[in-house]
């Protein structure tokens, strides 16, 4: 890999950095051993600034870029975030409404298939016939309806290919533009 700026980053498919470059995976590098790379990376991905500082750490992450667009939040170059699964609160979902609704007909059918409730049909001749295939025509009590769900977290992760990122530990200063 020729010519690479120091502390440039680049995606590899394989599993082990070129000679020359390291893993992004937030290691802590001693600044006497890597000054130059300290002067242009600083403490935005960690370290303590005195002693050490760390490579950026894009295990289990996407990169994005720093700034702030149109309409979009800023975002500050060494800034991590995001929740690789989350919970769902009711606060945050549309107002929406589950109605209970029922025909308020004579049952004619028993069975519930493509039918709504409907006045239980009297006489022995009509056991269990509680349904009608008429129009929705009376709301029902909103008890009649459970609770569901069971509020535990769910993966919040786009599709994703797996690779490696690497940083150059040797290479050409940047010059600034």
């Amino acid at each position: 890999m020729s010519d690479q700026f120091l502390g440039e980053i680049r995606i590899v498919p394989f599993n082990f950095p070129p000679h020359g470059w390291a893993f992004c995976n937030g290691q802590i590098l001693p600044i006497s051993q890597n000054t130059a790379l300290f002067s242009l990376l600083g403490t935005f991905y960690g370290g303590n600034g005195t002693s050490n500082f760390a490579l950026p750490n894009l295990q289990d992450s996407v990169a994005i870029s720093q700034g702030q667009g149109s309409g979009l939040t800023p975002r500050i170059l060494g800034e991590t975030g995001g929740s690789a699964s989350v919970t769902l609160l009711s606060t945050e979902m549309a107002p929406h409404v589950h109605g209970l609704v029922a025909d308020s007909s004579i049952a004619s059918s028993v069975s519930p298939a493509g039918n709504l409730a409907a006045v239980p049909a009297a006489g022995p001749r009509r056991p269990n016939q509680m349904y009608a295939t008429g129009a929705a025509t009376t709301a029902m009590q909103q008890n009649g309806l459970l609770a569901a769900g069971s509020g535990l977290p769910h993966n919040n992760q786009q599709p994703y290919l797996t690779l490696n990122f690497v940083i150059s530990m040797v290479g050409i200063f940047p010059p600034r533009g």
